[in-house]
């Protein structure tokens, strides 16, 4: 049985990070890709963070709106 999230915005972000794990699989086998991939996993840690915010925020997390960070995270 495959994994279920729980909200659109989590599925929407394992959907993101597993294009990201297929793209770097397919750079791997590639020469003079390492910056690239450098920035992709970079990405991927970026949408991790998202996730793990989300999932201790639950329903009060939107990741759908323009404003989707804690008010704690404004300066």
């Amino acid at each position: 049985m495959g994994y279920e999230p729980g909200s659109t915005d989590c599925r929407l972000l394992i959907d993101a990070k597993h294009h990201l794990e297929e793209a770097l699989l397919t750079l791997y086998a590639m020469p003079h890709t390492d910056h690239i991939q450098r920035q992709l996993k970079a990405v991927y840690r970026q949408l991790e963070g998202m996730h793990d915010l989300k999932r201790a925020g639950g329903s009060q997390v939107s990741l759908q709106s323009a404003d989707w960070y804690s008010e704690s995270t404004k300066s």
